[in-house]
């Protein structure tokens, strides 16, 4: 079958290879429909910081069909639609038991821990695949893991109504959490990004508005109100570094992107301010809204993507992703029946 397998950091593969066998007890396999590339996935393809094994399929957003169910499996049968949980945990540990799957003491990610989904066919343990909506088109559906990860960094800000909240990095994560608050918050969304085209792709599918990490702009978009909630989807420590003295006091700071570097930080601002720093690990339990979201904004998503591509581009796609050459939010791999055009 077709896959991509990350065998080094840097070493990015199309390659044809053994299909996977019948599932094992539990586990189902599952017929890839369509795939996005994640910010992770290029940080782990320049770092290699969470390679664990090698070579191994790349790829944690996806979505698919069942194609096979192993022995003691219920409640899935073949043919079913699905889409798939990104974080491998355990389920025995204190965090499994406690409901905290996103903090499992022995958590991986498929893709890295085992194959994932850059590849037409792909095994899985049943407890990470979720029903979809069968009309539901699988590139839309690929989308539903990044934005749980919004769902997630929104549910931990918990912005108080009508509170204005500033997003800082219009990729993928931070234009989904616009979007999501967009959906479900009363206060205004602001957009901060260095590239034009991808916030003015997010202020216009949420009616953000585009301001600098700037004070005075900042204070002009708001009519002199403080600002208080702030996600930054970056991970860039520059811009932590540009965001944290537009902080109103009392404000809080969700921390959903992955970070290059170590912050700089006097502690004495975050008590003399009381700022609080909230780090947004994944997530927790917001998967099956975030599948219920895709289904009701499938005609938005498209908004986001950058470019729909096969597996045999992929590897070349990495390149231009890192090369900041992307227009868009989201690479979208095409790769089974069911995808649309």
């Amino acid at each position: 079958m077709k896959a991509v397998r990350l065998h080094a950091v840097r070493d990015l593969r199309f390659e044809i290879i053994d299909a996977p066998g019948a599932p094992e007890p539990g586990w189902v396999r599952v017929d890839v429909e369509a795939a996005g590339i994640c910010g992770s996935d290029l940080h782990n393809f320049a770092t290699g910081q969470w390679i664990s094994r090698a070579p191994s399929v790349a790829g944690h957003e996806f979505a698919g069909r069942i194609a096979a169910v192993g022995a003691g499996v219920s409640g899935f049968s073949v043919g079913d639609a699905v889409a798939v949980d990104s974080r491998f945990w355990c389920g025995e540990c204190r965090m499994c038991r406690a409901g905290e799957h996103n903090a499992c003491e022995k958590l991986g990610f498929v893709g890295e821990v085992c194959d994932g989904g850059f590849a037409e066919q792909v095994l899985l343990p049943a407890r990470l695949v979720m029903r979809r909506p069968d009309d539901l088109d699988g590139k839309v559906a690929a989308m539903a893991e990044p934005l749980a990860v919004a769902l997630h960094a929104i549910a931990k800000l918990a912005p108080a109504a009508g509170a204005p909240v500033l997003v800082v990095g219009c990729g993928t994560i931070g234009g989904l959490c616009a979007l999501a608050l967009s959906r479900g918050h009363d206060g205004p969304i602001l957009l901060a990004d260095r590239n034009a085209e991808r916030v003015a792709a997010v202020a216009a599918a949420t009616s953000g508005k585009a301001v600098a990490l700037d004070a005075a702009d900042i204070e002009v978009a708001l009519d002199g109100g403080l600002l208080r909630d702030v996600i930054d989807a970056t991970g860039s420590i520059a811009a932590l570094e540009a965001t944290i003295p537009l902080m109103g006091p009392g404000s809080r700071l969700a921390l959903v992107g992955i970070s290059h570097g170590k912050l700089a930080l006097d502690p004495n601002v975050l008590v003399e301010r009381e700022i609080s720093l909230i780090g947004c690990h994944a997530f927790r339990d917001e998967l099956g809204e975030a599948v219920a979201m895709a289904a009701e904004l499938r005609d938005v998503l498209p908004q986001f993507f950058n470019e729909v591509i096969g597996l045999e581009e992929v590897p070349a796609a990495f390149e231009r992703l890192l090369a900041g050459e992307a227009k868009g939010l989201k690479t979208i791999i095409a790769i089974g029946k069911g995808v649309g055009a």
